[in-house]
């Protein structure tokens, strides 16, 4: 049934990175709390977002969200960066000290990527490609974000 083929890869998808983290981590404490790390995959998601459309998104109050964006940029994982349109406005942009962390999951992704591309056909491999943009732009209109290009992992040594 496709419902619970979908929910599989989803569920590998999220286990693999967690796995991952604890793997790299397991000899230092981690840097990001469960929570920080949610609040960083949103930012990055949403492009750069300002500190009230990161609140408004997450629907928590803006100094809620400034608090968590202040624990980020002390950590520095997330830097502020004044608008050139709106100097009053600063942008929320992940650093690369984050781009190096969130890589632990774009790497796998591309790993299955890769995958894909060799199993399937190209014909194959382009209805999916538009079958998965029709969900994202059609099917879950609850979450709005940017297209999202994914980052390129870094290269194996």
């Amino acid at each position: 049934m496709l419902k619970y083929a979908f929910f599989n890869v989803y569920t590998k998808f999220k286990l693999h990175f967690y796995q991952e983290i604890f793997r790299r981590f397991q000899d230092r404490e981690a840097s990001l709390t469960t929570v920080e790390t949610f609040c960083m995959e949103t930012i990055q998601a949403l492009g750069s977002p300002t500190v009230n459309e990161f609140a408004s998104f997450m629907r928590i109050s803006p100094p809620n969200a400034a608090y968590k964006v202040n624990s980020l940029v002390k950590k520095g994982y997330v830097r502020r960066v004044q608008s050139p349109e709106d100097r009053r406005e600063y942008h929320l942009e992940a650093t690369q000290k984050y781009i190096d962390y969130y890589n632990i999951s774009t790497s796998y992704m591309v790993e299955v990527m890769d995958r894909i591309a060799r199993r399937f056909t190209p014909e194959e491999c382009v209805k999916l490609e538009e079958m998965l943009a029709v969900v994202s732009r059609e099917l879950m209109p609850e979450v709005h974000i940017p297209e999202v290009r994914m980052p390129e992992p870094p290269a194996a040594n």
